[in-house]
C-alpha cells in the first residue's frame, strides 16, 4: 500500500487511542522508576517539539497507573515498561474516553461548534470537582493537560491553585510543545521531563503504523527524512503536494525581507479555501525557519530581532488557528505572516 495517502487516510489518531510509542525509552523509565518507588511527584511537565509523542507518553503512564493503582505490586515492581494490554478494562475506557478517573483538558468546541483556540477557565476548573470525588479505594486520579500552552491566563492560574495543594493520590501530565513559555510558578511544581525528536527510523515505523503502510515504502521514508523528528509532521507531508509547498514556503522565507507579491499570491492560491493538510504544511514550515533563527541566533541577528520573531511566532500562531477555527481564506493569512516576518527581520 502506497504511502501517499488523502488527509482522511493519514488523520493522526488521538493519543487516547495509540498504545504504541517509539522511542523515549529513557523517559518511559523515569515515569515507571519514579511510580514503583512509591514517592512519585504529583505533576510532570513533558516537554518537546509537536509530535513527537508526548500526549502518547502521558496516556500511556494515565493507563498504567491506573490499572495498576498499588506501585508495590509484583506487577509493576516487575514491569519492564508502561505497556498495557489494549484488552485491559482500563485500557478499553480510556481509550473510549469514558474512564471516571482520569480528567482530560483540551481545546474544546465553542456553544457553534468551532474549535476553540485556548483551554478556558470554566474548563480549567473541572479539576476542582474532578479531584474532590472520591476515588475507588486505593484509586489515583489522573489529570493530563494537553497542552499547558494553550491555556489561556485565567486558566493557567485556575490549573496552579490545585498544583499547589495537590489532593491525595493526584497525578498530573502536562504537555507541552514550549515549556519556557509555561507560567514560572506551574513549572516550579512540576517534575521536568524533556523529550528529544525522534530518530528518524522511529519517525518511519510511527508513520507506518499509522497509516498502515510498508515500512520501506519510499513516500513514506522521504516524509520522515524531512520531518525532524516529527510524526505529526511526517503524516502532514504524506498528504498530497504537502512536501512541495513547505519547500515553496522555504524558497520565499529565504528571501525576508524582501519578498514578491506575486509569489505570495502563488502560494496563497497553493493553500487553497479549506484544505487542512496544506495549511498545516505552510505553517509547519515558518514554524521551522523560525525554530531554527531562534537555536542559531546567527552572528548577524542581535538579540531584540530574535525576541520579536518569538513574539511573530505566537502572533502567527494564534492567527492560524483563527484561520482553521472559522475556514477563513488562506491567502489574507500569508500576506500578513510574511509582512510580520519582514518587519521581524528588517
Amino acid at each position: 500500500m502506497s504511502a501517499r495517502k488523502t488527509e482522511q487516510e493519514t488523520a493522526v489518531r488521538h493519543p487516547r487511542e495509540t498504545a504504541d510509542l517509539f522511542g523515549h525509552r529513557e523517559a518511559e523509565m523515569a515515569l515507571l522508576n519514579a511510580y514503583r518507588s512509591g514517592r512519585i511527584p504529583h505533576a510532570w511537565l513533558i516537554g518537546g517539539p509537536q509530535g513527537i509523542g508526548k500526549a502518547t507518553l502521558a496516556y500511556r503512564m494515565a493507563r498504567f497507573v491506573l490499572a495498576n493503582p498499588n506501585p508495590i505490586a509484583p506487577s509493576v515492581q516487575h514491569a519492564e515498561t508502561l505497556a498495557l494490554d489494549p484488552d485491559d478494562p482500563v485500557a478499553r475506557q480510556i481509550t473510549a474516553g469514558a474512564y471516571g478517573g482520569l480528567l482530560v483538558l483540551e481545546r474544546g468546541l465553542n456553544d457553534r461548534g468551532v474549535m476553540r483556540t485556548v483551554i478556558t477557565v470554566d474548563e480549567t476548573r473541572e479539576t476542582i470537582s474532578f479531584f474532590g470525588s472520591t476515588p475507588a479505594m486505593d484509586g489515583w486520579r489522573v489529570c493530563i493537560v494537553d497542552t499547558v500552552d494553550e491555556l489561556n491566563p485565567n486558566a493557567a492560574n485556575a490549573l496552579l491553585k490545585i498544583l499547589e495543594e495537590p489532593p491525595h493520590r493526584s497525578l498530573f501530565l502536562l504537555v507541552s510543545h514550549s515549556p519556557a513559555r509555561a507560567l514560572p510558578t506551574i513549572l516550579s511544581r512540576c517534575r521536568k521531563l524533556p523529550l528529544r525528536p525522534l530518530a528518524t527510523e522511529d519517525v518511519v515505523r510511527a508513520a507506518a503504523r499509522a497509516t498502515d503502510s510498508a515500512s520501506d515504502d519510499p513516500a513514506l521514508s522521504e516524509a520522515a527524512d524531512a520531518s525532524e523528528g516529527s510524526v505529526s509532521r511526517a503524516l502532514t507531508l504524506l498528504g498530497g503536494d504537502a512536501l512541495k509547498l513547505q519547500q515553496r514556503t522555504a524558497a520565499l522565507l529565504a528571501t525576508l525581507p524582501q519578498v514578491d507579491p506575486r509569489e505570495l499570491h502563488a502560494l496563497g492560491d497553493a493553500l487553497g479555501t479549506s484544505d487542512r493538510v496544506a495549511l498545516a504544511a505552510f505553517i509547519d514550515g515558518i514554524d521551522r525557519w523560525i525554530g531554527e533563527k531562534l537555536r542559531t541566533g546567527d552572528a548577524n541577528a542581535n538579540l531584540p530581532r530574535l525576541a520579536r520573531l518569538a513574539e511573530v511566532w505566537e502572533k502567527i500562531v494564534r492567527a492560524a488557528r483563527d484561520t482553521e477555527s472559522y475556514n477563513l481564506e488562506r491567502k489574507p493569512l500569508v500576506f500578513s505572516v510574511f509582512g510580520m516576518l519582514a518587519d521581524a527581520t528588517r
